[in-house]
C-alpha cells in the first residue's frame, strides 16, 4: 500500500499470487469519502450492473432503497438505518443504499434458500462497475432492518440485509485514528490453501 502524498487518497492495488482482473485488484472499501457528487448516468449504471447479476432460477430476489445527499431529507433517513458505528463515517458518502432481499420464491411463495447469495452476486456486479469508474463502494453488514422496515415500508418476507456508502475515495486524514488506520492498512487474504479443498475437508485442492 502506498500513498502518493498527503491529503491523496490511498492506494490498496491487491498483490495476488496469481495474476488476476485488474479491476478485482483494484478494488477496496475506504472509510474515506470526498464530497463530489456521483453523476445520475453512473449511479443508474451501477444497478444496471446489479440488474445483470446471476440468480437462483432467475428470481432476482434483491431490491435497493437509495438516497443521496442531494436530498439531505432522504439521505438522513437512509442514514439513520445504519448503526452508530457506521452512519459516523457513512454520513461523508455522496450516495447510501439499502441492499434488500426477498425470502420467497415470487413463482411459488417457497422458502429461497439463494436469495442472500443472490444479493452478494448482485452487488459485487455494481462494486465491480463502480470500480471500473472510478468509484469506490463500501459494504456494511452493521445497519438496523426494523427500522429500515419501519421507515420504508418493507413488505413481509423482504428484509433489509446489507448497506452499502459510494462515492469517490478521500485521504485518510480526516478520519478517526481507528478508522485512519484501517483505511491506511495493507490488504490482506488467506491464501487459497485455505479455503481450496479436494477429497476432504482441510486437503488444499493440487491447483492452490
Amino acid at each position: 500500500m502506498t500513498t502518493t502524498e498527503i491529503g491523496a487518497a490511498p492506494s490498496k492495488k491487491a498483490a495476488p499470487d496469481r495474476p488476476i482482473h485488474e479491476l478485482i485488484a483494484e478494488r477496496w472499501s475506504p472509510y474515506s469519502f470526498s464530497a463530489r457528487a456521483v453523476t445520475a448516468a453512473d449511479l443508474g449504471a451501477l444497478f444496471e450492473a446489479a440488474r445483470w447479476a446471476a440468480s437462483s432460477y432467475n428470481e432476482q430476489p434483491w431490491s435497493y432503497l437509495v438516497a443521496a445527499k442531494t436530498n439531505a431529507v432522504e439521505f438522513e433517513r437512509l442514514l439513520s438505518c445504519l448503526v452508530p458505528a457506521n452512519s459516523a463515517w457513512a454520513k461523508a458518502a455522496p450516495v447510501l443504499a439499502l441492499g434488500l432481499v426477498n425470502h420467497r420464491f415470487a413463482r411459488n411463495g417457497e422458502d429461497n434458500r439463494a436469495a442472500v447469495h443472490d444479493l452478494g452476486l448482485a452487488s459485487a456486479n455494481l462494486v465491480f462497475e463502480a470500480t471500473s469508474r472510478g468509484l469506490a463502494v463500501h459494504q456494511m453488514i452493521g445497519i438496523l432492518p426494523e427500522q429500515a422496515r419501519e421507515l420504508y415500508r418493507i413488505p413481509e418476507h423482504s428484509e433489509a440485509w446489507t448497506a452499502l456508502a459510494i462515492g469517490y475515495k478521500a485521504s485518510a486524514d480526516e478520519l478517526p485514528e481507528g478508522l485512519r488506520e484501517r483505511d491506511l492498512a495493507r490488504r490482506e487474504r488467506k491464501p487459497t490453501s485455505q479455503f481450496v479443498f479436494t477429497g476432504e475437508w482441510g486437503r488444499p485442492a493440487s491447483s492452490t
